[in-house]
């Protein structure tokens, strides 16, 4: 289940999204989150979820592979769809012993976990579409403004980046550990959850001194480079906004609109 995460990961590719300037991708996939956050009905969840087949299909990373992301959190969308079925109030439909369901409490589950999936998936699509130095060039010329005030933006733009670059690392490394640790005879599959979770604690404590020893030798490694923050340092690969960025820009305010217009109309 830990392979399956696909967070942080990067999916090499030349599609056209690939080659969209990382700007454009940051800004088009917070925006996608604001107006998942303003659909309000299925029929805009069914606009947003053809908006997203069709960037896919145009990325050309596998469905497979995105839906594969969806496993590690199972859990955490089964718990919020099982919170929102029992509390809320409304037409009854069935009622077991002190749990009752609603009507308007099967709406609200499915909605929410409808909303969590996408959300997910068009969060997932950034990282497995754009190289991770790409995105910390983005990050920080999308922060530039901001220096005014005093936001390290180079510094805040390197930690973020790092910090999802090294997530497949660390789910590696995890990994590692458990396979050492069940060929020594140790059960992680076995009795109930609380009994699992006691027993992946032995895990975390090697996990930490892996994860300590990585930033250890990745801060040598910057410091033998002579590396001292983003102060008149030249990029290799420049950003540059060509034609298919303006037009991808224009598809993600057309999409705006969309889901504006459907939210008051709807």
């Amino acid at each position: 289940m830990l392979r399956d995460i696909t967070l942080g990961q990067y999916y090499s590719g030349e599609s056209w999204i690939h080659r969209l300037d990382p700007r454009v991708k940051i800004i088009a996939t917070l925006l996608f989150i604001v107006e998942i956050f303003i659909i309000n009905s299925f029929e805009g969840f069914a606009t947003a979820f053809g908006a997203l087949i069709i960037v896919i299909a145009a990325s050309k990373v596998p469905l497979r592979f995105i839906m594969r992301g969806l496993k590690p959190i199972f859990l955490i969308i089964l718990f919020t769809f099982i919170v929102n079925l029992f509390i809320v109030d409304g037409e009854i439909l069935v009622k077991i012993w002190i749990f009752t369901i609603t009507k308007e409490g099967l709406y609200r589950a499915v909605f929410m976990a409808v909303r969590l999936i996408l959300l997910i998936i068009g969060s997932s699509l950034l990282t497995l579409c754009t190289k991770p130095m790409s995105l910390t060039d983005g990050l920080e010329s999308l922060m530039k403004p901001f220096k005014i005030i005093g936001v390290p933006a180079h510094e805040l733009a390197m930690m973020m980046t790092i910090a999802l670059r090294f997530i497949p690392t660390l789910i590696e490394e995890t990994d590692k550990i458990m396979k050492a640790q069940q060929a020594r005879g140790a059960d992680f599959e076995t009795g109930n959850i609380f009994r699992r979770a006691k027993h992946l604690i032995p895990i975390l404590v090697p996990l930490f001194i892996s994860a300590f020893r990585i930033a250890q030798d990745m801060a040598m490694a910057m410091e033998a480079r002579c590396y001292h923050g983003g102060d008149n340092r030249t990029k290799m690969n420049g950003m540059k906004f060509a034609k298919r960025d303006a037009f991808a820009a224009l598809l993600m305010l057309l999409f705006l609109a969309v889901i504006i217009l459907g939210r008051v109309f709807l």
